[in-house]
């Protein structure tokens, strides 16, 4: 019976992570196309990723309570219920990247050298790796998909340089490049989360909390 919770908890995670992997992709495609629909759509479908996240929590708890675990079930069971707030985080920052997305649609387009469907992609990339790793308890691919954060930070670094200048260039893009440094700012956070999701693998695979260690 613990087993089978297990797997309906591990299963919940996957569909939320794929709905949030989606979100992501929403988000972007609602800004690169200034598709106003689209930011709607994931704004709207974020109450399903919650309920998601209720639900995996509501289990676990059941779980915890009603039939303890063995020491390795209860670690599987702490490792999905600490990693379903952090996926439900990172939907929320999509949610953020389309509610941007309205207000640029109104907005004159600004002429940048920002490539979002690349950052887009790296951070699904990552999500979608991570959650893999996580479920297929895999600490050393966990480890790699960590490292990939330096790519999201060095993009970040490029794209927020450029933001700026364009803002300096001209006082009439200061609102719209202040929305684009604050979606730069969430895809970024999207990445810090996926390492966490990692962190949590490692925790599963060996029982080491790495969150304040260096590997």
């Amino acid at each position: 019976m613990v087993v089978n919770d297990l797997n309906q908890m591990r299963d919940n995670l996957l569909m939320m992570g794929g709905a949030t992997e989606k979100a992501i992709a929403l988000s972007a495609r609602a800004l690169i196309e200034r598709d106003s629909d689209l930011a709607e759509r994931v704004i709207q479908e974020d109450d399903a990723i919650d309920r998601m996240e209720l639900e995996i929590d509501a289990r676990g708890a059941d779980l915890l309570l009603l039939r303890p675990p063995t020491s390795y079930d209860l670690r599987v069971a702490l490792a999905i219920i600490r990693t379903a707030p952090i996926v439900e985080r990172i939907a929320d920052h999509a949610v953020n990247i389309a509610k941007h997305a309205l207000v640029l649609n109104n907005e004159p387009q600004l002429e940048m050298k920002i490539d979002i469907s690349r950052l887009a992609r790296l951070v699904q990339e990552m999500l979608v790796a991570g959650l893999d790793a996580f479920t297929s308890v895999d600490p050393e691919r966990a480890q790699q998909i960590i490292e990939r954060d330096d790519e999201v930070d060095a993009l970040y670094d490029i794209y927020y340089t450029e933001v700026i200048q364009t803002m300096r260039a001209d006082p009439a893009n200061i609102r719209s490049g202040a929305e684009w440094l604050f979606i730069l700012k969430h895809f970024e956070r999207i990445a810090d989360y996926v390492t966490n999701i990692c962190e949590q693998t490692v925790y599963l695979a060996r029982g080491q909390v790495i969150k304040h260690t260096i590997w």
